[in-house]
Parts: C-alpha cells; structure tokens; sequence
C-alpha cells in the first residue's frame, strides 16, 4: 500500500476479522523462491533472515507488542511430510527476540485440508471453515491478550480469517497477523 495508507480499500469494503496485517514483501520474485525453498525444501537456513525481514517491518507498524505469539499449525500430515512447521520457526524466532512467550499447541488444526493453492480465491474460505481450534484446556492462555499470529504467505486472508475467528471464540483480545509475505490482489 503506498505510504501513509493503512487499510486497503477491499478491508473497508469488506473488513477482515483480525484486526491488522503486517507483510513484509509482496510475494513476488525473488521472494517466491525463497519462501518456496523455506517452506518446502527444509531451507531453514532462511529462518534468522525472514525473521529479520518480519520484525523489521513490525518495527515500522502502530502496532503494541503482542502478549503471546502462534504459528498457523499444520496438519499432522503436512507436519510429517516437511518435517517442520515453517510458521512455527518464525513464530518461535520472532517471541524469543520480543521477549514474549510462543506457543506451537495452542492454536490447533483440527482439520486436514488440501493446500489453499488447489481452489480458487471464492472457494477458499469454504475449504478452511472449522480447521482450527484453540486447546481447550488452554483457553486461559488466550482469554483477554492481543495475539500475534504468523504465517510464511497471506494470499485471500482465509486462512486468517478463520484463526482470527476460533482465537477471538477462546476470548483474544486482538488478533494481528504477521507473514514474510502478501499476494498481491490483481490490479495491484
């Protein structure tokens, strides 16, 4: 967005259910490779930089410091087939350097679904409905603090959408996303 602008026009016409999102990059080249190469051929070494890159662009946001920090869980079958969570290396990264707590079981995915990239934008939403979940025995952990949520790409914001909706359930205060990078809608 250019400088100064703060909500998109589609977030006025249609306001998400979280209440900001920080990108860093437009996923775009060369970022799409590097994200690629992170999140699907155990390109860990990129975890300090896209950390660095994140909290850089944090540093830039009106934003208060978050209370606690999630990554968007994985299946168990996405988890076994990468060996890792990608967001979980970021989320844990970016706590530790705010001095904040992280939690990887907190936010759940309760539902395997296919990846995102196998529907088109409308039907996205649809294929994320009812995959989360906050542990119940942790609600507490969540009830009344402002939540940081990371992820690697925000593309339609489904994704975050339906977190942002499960995490204010469990009684989060706010609900901010932060990702490596955005997808630009078209005509952008």
């Amino acid at each position: 967005m250019p400088d100064g602008v703060t909500v998109c026009g589609a977030c006025i016409k249609s306001p998400p259910l979280f209440d900001s999102a920080v990108a860093s990059v437009d996923y775009g080249h060369p970022w799409d490779q590097l994200i690629g190469r992170f999140k699907f051929n155990a390109g860990l070494d990129l975890s300090k930089a896209l950390t660095d890159l994140m909290l850089q662009t944090h540093s830039f946001s009106r934003f208060a410091l978050p209370d606690v920090v999630l990554p968007v869980p994985l299946s168990t079958q996405r988890l076994r087939e990468r060996g890792y969570n990608q967001a979980w290396e970021l989320a844990r990264r970016i706590a530790r350097r705010l001095q904040v707590p992280a939690e990887a079981r907190l936010l759940l995915r309760v539902k395997d679904t296919p990846h995102q990239l196998a529907f088109p934008p409308a039907k996205r939403a649809a294929n994320v409905r009812g995959a989360f979940a906050v542990e119940p025995t942790r609600l507490l952990e969540v009830r009344g603090k402002r939540v940081a949520v990371i992820d690697d790409v925000m593309t339609t914001a489904a994704t975050a959408n339906e977190v942002a909706v499960v995490l204010r359930q469990a009684g989060a205060a706010e609900v901010h996303f932060w990702v490596i990078a955005r997808t630009p809608r078209p005509g952008e």
